[in-house]
C-alpha cells in the first residue's frame, strides 16, 4: 500500500511538474495574502506591539508546521491535493462527502470578507474620483446598493462561466498590490500628525503600547489565522514545483510565509503608529478623515478594490464544487444544477456581507471556526490518523499540540467574541 500510494503520487508529480522554485513561492504568497492585511493593524492596537510579534510569529510558525505535516502526509496517501489527504481521513471514518462542509464554509467566509471589502471601500473609491462639491447622499454613496449591482453585472457572469482559467492571471498582480500597500502605509505615516486632527486623540495616545489586554485582543489570533490559511494552495503547488521533494517545498513553504510575515508586520506596524489606539477594523477606512484626496491612497485603495473583485468568482469555483460535491456526489454536469448553486451561494454570501455590520466580525468567526479549524486542528488530527509514526514521535505529539491548540484558541476567542457582541447589543 505504501508502495503504491508513493508511485501514484510519483506519478501526479511528474506530470504536473515544471513550476520554478521563485514562481512555486510567489504562488504560495498569493495564497496566503489576502483580505486580512487590512486588519491586522486593528489586531496590533488590541494586542499591542510586542503581543502582536509574539502572535504573529507563533501563528505563522504553527501555519508551516502544519503545512509540514501535510507534505509528510503525501507520501502515505497519495495525494496531491489537500482534498484527497482530507477525503481519505473522512473516508475512513465518516462519509466521503464530509470533506465538502468545511471547505464550503472556508470559501463562504472568504467571499463574504471580499464582498465586505467592496462594500466599506467602493463609495469611498468613488467620492475620491468626484470633485469635493459633489452632492451628498448620492446612491453611489450607498456601499450595499453599490456592492448589489457590482455582484449582478461584473460577478455573476464571471462565476456563471463553467471554467474561468483566464482569471488566474489577475492572480500574478495580488501580491504587487499588497506590496504597494506596505509601502503606501509606510509613506503615509509622516503624513498624518499625531495628535490626530479633528481633537480625538491627545498627546499622550500618540506612544506605541508594548503589551494590550481587553476583550478586543479575541479578535487578533482569528484574523492571524485567517491570514496565514492557504493550505488549499499548498499541495496543488507541490505537484507543480520542479523537481519536487518535501524538503524542497517546505522551503518554499518557509520562505513564502516568512516574506508574507514581513509585508504583514510592516503594514500592521505604521498603520498602528499612525493611528495608535483610533486605528479602525479596516485600515483603509483610517485615511479617509485625513487624507480624502491623496493620489497615493487612492491608487492603492483602487489597486486593492480590483484584486478583490476578480478574486470572489475565483474564490467561488471551489465553494460550488465542494457544496455540488455534498448535495449530488459525483453527477454528470448539468447547467440547472450550476446555475443553481451559483445563485444559491452568491445570495447567501451577499446577504452575509450587506448585514455583517464590521469586518472584525468576519474575521473574529472565521478565524475563530473554519481557519483554525483548516489550519492547526485538521492537519494535526489527520496526521495522528493517518501516519504510521508512533504516537510518541516528534512529528505525532506536534501534531496533537497543534490540536489542542487550535481547539483552546478557537473556543476562547469563538466565546469572548460572542460575549462581546452580547454585551454590546
Amino acid at each position: 500500500m505504501h508502495v503504491q500510494t508513493n508511485s501514484a503520487l510519483g506519478a501526479v508529480l511528474s506530470r504536473a511538474k515544471g513550476a520554478s522554485f521563485a514562481s512555486s513561492v510567489f504562488n504560495l504568497m498569493n495564497a496566503i495574502m489576502g483580505s486580512g492585511i487590512l486588519g491586522l493593524a486593528y489586531a496590533m492596537a488590541s494586542t499591542g506591539i510586542v503581543g502582536f510579534c509574539i502572535l504573529l510569529v507563533l501563528v505563522s510558525s504553527l501555519a508551516a508546521y502544519s503545512i509540514h505535516l501535510l507534505l509528510k502526509l503525501c507520501d502515505q496517501t497519495g495525494g496531491w491535493d489537500l482534498g484527497v489527504i482530507m477525503g481519505f481521513f473522512f473516508f475512513l471514518f465518516f462519509n466521503k462527502h464530509s470533506i465538502s462542509e468545511p471547505f464550503l464554509f472556508s470559501r463562504f467566509s472568504a467571499m463574504s470578507s471580499y464582498l465586505f471589502i467592496l462594500k466599506s471601500e467602493l463609495p469611498a473609491a468613488i467620492n475620491s474620483l468626484l470633485s469635493a462639491d459633489s452632492p451628498g447622499n448620492a446612491w453611489y454613496e450607498d456601499g450595499r446598493l453599490l456592492l448589489i449591482i457590482i455582484t449582478l453585472c461584473v460577478v455573476l457572469p464571471l462565476s456563471l462561466l463553467p471554467k474561468i482559467g483566464f482569471l488566474g492571471y489577475t492572480s500574478s498582480l495580488a501580491f504587487l498590490f499588497m506590496l504597494y500597500f506596505a509601502v503606501v502605509v509606510v509613506v503615509k505615516k509622516w503624513s498624518i500628525p499625531c495628535p490626530l486632527p479633528h481633537n480625538i486623540t491627545s498627546l499622550s495616545e500618540c506612544s506605541p503600547k508594548l503589551f494590550v489586554i481587553s476583550s478586543k485582543s479575541a479578535y487578533a489570533i482569528p484574523t492571524m489565522a485567517f491570514s496565514f490559511l492557504c493550505h488549499t494552495a499548498v499541495l496543488p503547488i507541490y505537484c507543480e514545483l520542479d523537481r519536487p521533494t518535501k524538503a524542497r517545498m517546505q522551503k518554499v513553504t518557509n520562505i513564502g510565509i516568512s516574506l508574507s510575515f514581513l509585508l504583514y508586520f510592516i503594514s500592521a506596524l505604521f498603520g498602528y503608529l499612525t493611528f495608535y489606539a483610533h486605528v479602525e477594523s479596516e485600515l483603509l477606512l483610517s485615511y479617509d478623515a485625513y487624507l480624502p484626496r491623496d493620489t497615493m491612497v487612492i491608487a492603492v485603495r483602487l489597486a486593492i478594490l480590483l484584486s478583490v473583485l476578480l478574486t470572489v468568482p475565483l474564490i467561488h469555483f471551489p465553494a460550488r464544487k465542494a457544496a455540488i460535491l455534498m448535495l449530488f456526489g459525483g453527477r454528470a454536469f448539468s447547467w440547472l444544477i450550476h446555475i443553481a448553486a451559483t445563485l444559491t451561494i452568491l445570495c447567501v454570501v451577499l446577504i452575509l456581507a450587506i448585514f455583517v455590520p464590521d469586518i472584525r466580525n468576519v474575521f473574529g468567526v472565521v478565524g475563530s471556526t473554519t481557519s483554525s479549524c483548516l489550519l492547526f486542528v485538521f492537519p494535526g488530527i489527520f496526521y495522528l490518523k493517518i501516519s504510521r509514526q508512533p504516537l510518541r514521535s516528534f512529528d505525532s505529539v506536534g501534531a496533537a499540540l497543534l490540536v489542542v491548540f487550535g481547539v483552546i484558541m478557537g473556543v476562547i476567542s469563538f466565546c469572548v467574541i460572542v460575549i462581546t457582541w452580547a454585551k454590546s447589543s
